[in-house]
């Protein structure tokens, strides 16, 4: 066990990344499981509330808001089918805990602790400082009622509670439980409010995956800590983020990866097949993780993709070449053999870091010397209820399409459009044209663009829509759709004739080529990465709950600033009975 020592880092400014912080010194620690009792209680009460919580034994506490004084929260544990009602309670007191700085992005501020107060285009973020303790509980991944979903809007203060239902009806799958209020997720969820939620079932028991001790939640973060006047770090939360000279403000990045709420951890590991369940909750970073030994020489043939968002793959998947790739919000379910590395260091690094990085180690795996028997063979068939959802087969011919472009504004800010088809040009501003592969010509014009705008896209309960994202300028972004799983149907490339200045295509969008999936993304997902030129369609059904829902950028920085779209799901015997604007997305496929 590392002792805790009651001092901050002696470290001042250096060149070293690590800041005087030693990697690896510290025990990776496993958040507490909570699993409701099923013998006639199905109601539970979480507290959010103030806590303390050591970031790095070598650093003094940081202040945090947590679920249950937890930082990452518990993790909660159900059985599918087996309903569960939470009472989300906030007890939160004291200042908001974040310190919010920004600064010139030619400085590269987001590349090393401090402030930076003092110094040319550094200035504290006007108003945060002063944000109430005013949360909203998302369950990422579920399915169920709106009401229960954490609608943005509907956020309380300190002192209420929000009742929430989940009715569990999906497969074994990993969600994730964070905040979600109105234009502040980005800053609640920074000072700790998220968690980790597991479903279980049948189907993935009779696999027997490593379990107990051998399954293991790897929650990553990525943190920025202010330092005193001699360039101590002091533990205070820093969420400092540059701004471009037009003014326009880029998402938040830290120097500091946390896995399970600590700064480079290790974890000490026997010769066996190890199961983690892995949680990127990073605001903005993309994580490509590979598994690495002590010469940095990738390992990662020992490593298995076992599942994603939405549950088991039908079979494992290897990593792709350069490693993985991991989006804000995304899960992966991977399973690493360390039978073949015993007595050795391996480290999980991140080789594609961006952002402004500077550190790209994740944390430390320490294989035991001695041999271990370990009776679990890697399977090759997982999942058997899968179902590869595909156009002319297994998706039903009665189904919805909506449409959403992703783009950068004049002022070159990201943006996110609900789109509705027409029979041809209006001409002027908000208009999407493409030139279908599978012929004639498509025009689209914008009909939404911040989330208070008119509610546009309509989806009949429990029927099948085909999303499809038209990326035509701007940074990689990861979409998020409330309600569903659902799977990739494809990933088409082209070249954008997109002029922001404009706000529309100047020639209609043509020359797609097809791009290969990875296995994994021909799994069940709820947060699919788009990258600019490419257009990507998910089909998804859309059952287990009705009312009012969310789509959205992950990028919670991107959220917040305006990248997030309202959708409605109503039995279709409500809907013939819906007077709205423009009769919605019911075209059927």
């Amino acid at each position: 066990m590392t002792e805790i020592v009651d001092r901050p880092s002696t470290a001042g400014p250096t060149d070293d990344p690590t800041w005087g912080l030693t990697k690896f010194l510290d025990p990776l620690p496993v958040p507490p499981v909570l699993r409701p009792p099923w013998w006639g209680q199905d109601m539970i009460t979480i507290p959010m509330v103030t806590k303390q919580q050591r970031l790095h034994s070598q650093l003094p506490p940081t202040t945090l808001w947590t679920y249950a004084g937890q930082f990452p929260g518990p993790t909660i544990e159900v059985r599918s089918g087996k309903q569960l009602r939470i009472s989300w309670s906030n007890e939160i007191e004291g200042k908001f805990p974040l310190l919010a700085v920004q600064g010139p992005a030619r400085d590269k501020p987001t590349e090393r602790p401090g402030s930076d107060l003092g110094k040319p285009g550094y200035k504290i973020v006007d108003g945060v400082a002063e944000l109430p303790a005013w949360t909203v509980v998302h369950l990422h991944g579920a399915r169920t009622n709106a009401g229960n979903d954490g609608w943005a809007h509907n956020a309380g203060l300190e002192g209420t509670s929000q009742l929430t239902e989940y009715q569990n009806r999906q497969q074994a799958m990993p969600l994730w439980y964070h905040d979600h209020a109105m234009a502040i997720t980005r800053f609640n969820v920074h000072t700790g409010l998220a968690g980790m939620y597991l479903i279980r079932d049948d189907e993935e028991d009779s696999l027997d995956l490593p379990r107990g001790d051998r399954e293991i939640p790897l929650i990553l973060a990525d943190r920025n800590l202010d330092t005193d006047a001699d360039g101590r770090l002091t533990g205070q939360l820093l969420y400092k983020f540059a701004y471009l000279e037009n003014g326009t403000m880029l998402p938040f990045s830290g120097p500091f990866t946390l896995v399970n709420g600590v700064i480079w951890p290790h974890l000490d590991v026997s010769a066996r097949w190890y199961r983690f369940r892995l949680l990127n909750t990073a605001n903005a970073r993309f994580y490509t993780l590979n598994l690495v030994d002590e010469n940095n020489v990738p390992h990662n043939e020992a490593v298995r993709l076992i599942g994603t968002d939405g549950g088991l793959l039908p079979a494992p998947a290897e990593l792709p070449s350069g490693g993985l790739r991991v989006a804000p919000a995304e899960r992966f379910d991977v399973l690493i053999d360390f039978s073949r590395f015993r007595g050795q260091k391996l480290k999980l690094r991140n080789t594609a870091p961006g952002l402004g990085s500077v550190e790209p180690d994740v944390m430390e795996f320490r294989v035991d010397s001695r041999a271990k028997h370990d009776s679990f063979e890697l399977p090759e068939k997982l999942s058997t209820s899968y179902v590869r959802i595909q156009h002319g087969s297994t998706l039903p011919k009665d189904h919805h399409h909506v449409w959403v472009a992703l783009l950068l504004n004049a002022s070159g800010h990201p943006e996110m459009w609900d789109l509705e088809e027409v029979e041809q040009d209006p001409g002027g501003k908000g208009i999407i044209q493409i030139k279908d592969p599978a012929g004639g010509l498509k025009t689209f014009k914008m009909i939404g663009r911040i989330f208070d705008d008119t509610t546009g896209i309509f989806i009949d309960h429990d029927k099948w829509a085909v999303w499809n994202i038209v990326h035509v300028g701007g940074p990689a972004h990861p979409f998020h759709i409330h309600l569903t799983e659902f799977q990739a149907l494809f990933r088409r490339k082209f070249a954008s004739t997109f002029d922001p200045a404009a706000e529309r295509t100047t020639a209609p969008i043509d020359g797609f080529t097809d791009l290969p999936l990875e296995k994994y993304e021909e799994g069940w997902k709820d947060t699919i990465i788009v990258e600019a030129g490419q257009w990507v369609s998910v089909a998804g059904q859309f059952g287990g709950g009705t009312g009012e829902f969310m789509y959205h950028c992950h990028i919670l920085d991107h959220e917040d600033e305006g990248m997030m779209r309202p959708f409605v799901v109503h039995p279709p015997e409500v809907a013939k009975f819906h007077v709205h604007p423009g009769g919605g997305h019911h075209h059927d496929g």
